[in-house]
């Protein structure tokens, strides 16, 4: 066996040293020799310790190289101590020969060679390789075989086998895979969307990666041990960008969380001439009535729902909803005879709604006269709408009186078109007193056939007119000090049985509150016999305003915005100039709800130009009372001009001035209306009509 080269040389320095290391310290212990043998074993045992603190590898290699060092230093200091030559030469050639034998041990730095005396390692004996499964020949195609590849790649996630893979037309990546358990009898367990987008490179989305249960088929198992997995990458890319109808509803709005859940896009109807964009959609029977959130849908429309442009309308299972152009509730529909002639159920068109169908009144219901409830704050268009109603009594045919606790120029102007027309507390009282008057007298007058009957428009032979009473501002008359008391009582009796003779009456204020006066009963009468129209009210009023017309809690709407004009681009430019913003367009007059369900709906009225000329909306003749109405009136005393003062002993006996105290005030209020007799007057006479009421007074006595 052949030594190296180093090997051998440094074998023949160890015998050639070892004699020299015995000589040494016996001829001369302090000579260069022995004392460079000290000097290099001190160097080796520092060289040692300084090894053994810092060095990370390699250590016992480097102790092994300095140890002939070491030794060597130890036998040339020991050799001084010794006597003869005997003990020298013995340590020096038991030094060589230890460098004889574990020289090899100092090569492990060299490359290529290893320590002689160390045991060669052997290669590691790795385990045998796993026989690759045999690939059964099903006939499968060559996609699926290469969806076999990439799936065993991944280490079969979830246990499972693929079946058999499908590629989706016209696209790179999209397939349909069917897997089933590795194990046959066993459930697939384990299986996730991120450990199929692994096998495959794809995002694990919803849109990407979806599982779908197998149902069983003739000659094909199905239940948990078999599974449907539907990769849609291409698909979920194009879906974002280029959607179809029913893909972006299903995706923006009939998802689980969308704004109209679990709805299903049905189709999309474009109005060009009125600008506006339906889309209808459906929810299954058994989600039950849709759920609307219209801050959400506006925003999946890209518009505001503020702006007035969106506007929504469930009919059972199906939804429309309607997105304008621009809101149709800033558009002004001007008013005309035809659209305010009533039709031959007493139905007229009040004004518009949200989604552009118009929104209808009535002048007689089944039940009988129609009243009436209007309510807007100042500046709301209560009086336009009250000359709308005015205007299709009118044309009706039936006659109209008209009361208002304060006088203004549009409330004058209809005055002109009606049978009667008064300002204050005192002429409403009048006004209420004959129409409680009349319902005694119509319960008694004879129809063509000799009979009475309760009023009905479409029964011939009715020897009288709808009475239509408008009474304006009537909370701040029932709050009257002197009058108010008697105002509520008495329209509270004509709210409960004037429809049935043909009288209405038409409320108009500022609140349906009861703490404001407007009492539950009256407000519930007036509700049930009539479509109350609400304009304009404060957000804060919304809820306990349709909470006293009796609007569930589920159906009070929102609040409108404050103005349907769109705001004006570039605030920022005008923040960055320093200038003013432009002032608000307060367009809602005339805007806000018809209640002719449960469902309040959203209505624009109609414009009616009084500045114009109202002339044409109302017919040439001014229907009013016939004889025997105004004769039985007369007699009842309640039939005059009643913007005159209180008449003595109008409102109860007059206080005897011999008996009461003269400063007493006179008592006006609360006091019933007087039938058709009265008692006999000791009042002073001051005037012509006095006189003659004093007559009548006496001949009735």
């Amino acid at each position: 066996m052949s030594v190296p080269r180093s090997v051998a040389l440094e074998r023949i320095a160890y015998t050639l040293a070892a004699p020299v290391l015995a000589a040494a310290p016996n001829m001369s212990p302090d000579g260069l020799v022995s004392t460079s043998v000290l000097l290099a074993g001190a160097a080796g045992v520092g060289g040692g310790a300084v090894l053994a603190v810092h060095s990370r590898e390699g250590t016992g290699r480097k102790l092994v190289r300095l140890s002939p060092v070491v030794f060597g230093a130890a036998i040339d200091a020991a050799a001084m101590y010794t006597t003869g030559w005997g003990w020298d030469a013995a340590l020096a050639a038991a030094w060589a020969a230890a460098g004889w034998c574990l020289l090899p041990l100092s090569r492990s730095a060299r490359r290529h060679h290893r320590p002689a005396l160390a045991p060669i390692p052997q290669p590691a004996r790795t385990a045998p390789a796993a026989p690759a499964p045999a690939v059964v020949d099903d006939g499968a195609d060559e996609f699926t075989r290469d969806v076999r590849l990439l799936w065993e790649r991944a280490g079969a996630p979830g246990r499972t086998t693929v079946v058999h893979a499908d590629p989706h037309p016209g696209t790179s990546h999209d397939l349909t895979m069917l897997l089933r358990a590795a194990e046959p009898g066993r459930p697939i367990t384990g299986l996730s969307e991120a450990g199929v987008a692994a096998a495959f490179g794809v995002d694990d989305r919803p849109d990407v990666v979806r599982f779908a249960p197998v149902v069983q088929q003739p000659g094909r198992q199905g239940g948990p041990g078999w599974l449907e997995v539907h990769l849609t990458p291409d698909e979920a890319v194009r879906r974002r960008k280029a959607p179809t109808e029913h893909e972006w509803w299903a995706d923006r709005i009939g998802s689980e969380t969308g704004p109209v859940p679990h709805s299903a896009f049905v189709k999309q109807v474009r109005d060009k001439q009125r600008r506006v964009t339906h889309y209808i959609a459906q929810v299954p029977d058994e989600q039950g009535e849709p759920r609307v959130n219209l801050h959400a849908l506006a925003a999946a429309l890209k518009t505001k729902y503020d702006e007035g442009r969106l506007f929504v309308t469930v009919d059972g299972t199906q939804v429309l909803v309607s997105l304008w152009d621009s809101s149709p509730l800033a558009q002004v529909f001007p008013a005309t005879r035809e659209l305010l002639t009533p039709d031959a159920d007493g139905r007229w068109v009040t004004g518009y709604l949200g989604n552009g169908q118009p929104a209808r009144n009535r002048v007689y219901t089944d039940r009988g006269a129609a009243h009436g409830l209007f309510v807007a704050p100042s500046g709301g268009g209560k009086t336009q709408l009250m000359g709308l109603h005015v205007a299709a009594d009118a044309l009706f045919g039936a006659v109209v009186m008209l009361a208002t606790e304060a006088p203004d120029e549009k409330t004058a102007a209809l005055g002109e078109h009606t049978a009667r027309y008064g300002v204050g507390a005192l002429y409403m009282i009048r006004l209420l007193r004959v129409m409680v008057a009349l319902m005694e007298i119509r319960g008694q007058m004879p129809w063509e056939d000799g009979k009475v009957h309760e009023w009905d428009p479409k029964l011939p032979g009715c020897p009288y007119r709808m009475l239509s009473a408008y009474l304006d501002e009537f909370l701040s008359a029932a709050r009257n000090g002197d009058y108010g008391a008697e105002i509520m009582e008495l329209a509270e009796l004509v709210s409960v049985k004037g429809r049935k003779y043909g009288v209405g009456l038409k409320v108009a204020g500022q609140s349906v509150y009861v703490q404001d006066g407007f009492t539950q009963l009256l407000c519930e009468n007036l509700r049930e016999n009539c479509i109350p129209v609400i304009l304009k009210v404060a957000p804060k009023k919304i809820s306990d305003m349709f909470r006293a017309l009796g609007i569930p809690s589920e159906n009070t709407p929102d609040p409108l915005p404050r103005s349907f004009s769109p705001a004006e681009a570039g605030r920022i430019e005008r923040v960055m100039a320093g200038e003013p913003e432009p002032p608000s367009d307060s367009n809602t007059g005339g805007a806000g709800w018809i209640i002719e369900g449960k469902q309040p709906d959203v209505l624009r009225t109609l414009f009616m130009d009084f500045k114009a000329g109202i002339d044409g909306f109302f017919p040439d003749t001014v229907a009013t009372l016939t004889d025997y109405e105004i004769r039985e009136l007369e007699l009842r005393d309640l039939w005059f001009d009643w913007t005159e003062p209180p008449r003595p002993g109008e409102f109860g006996p007059e206080p005897d001035d011999e008996d009461g105290d003269e400063d007493a005030p006179k008592k006006r209020g609360g006091g019933k209306p007087r039938g058709g007799k009265s008692g006999p007057r000791r009042d002073a006479v001051h005037s012509p009509r006095q006189a003659l009421d004093a007559i009548r007074t006496f001949t009735n006595a």
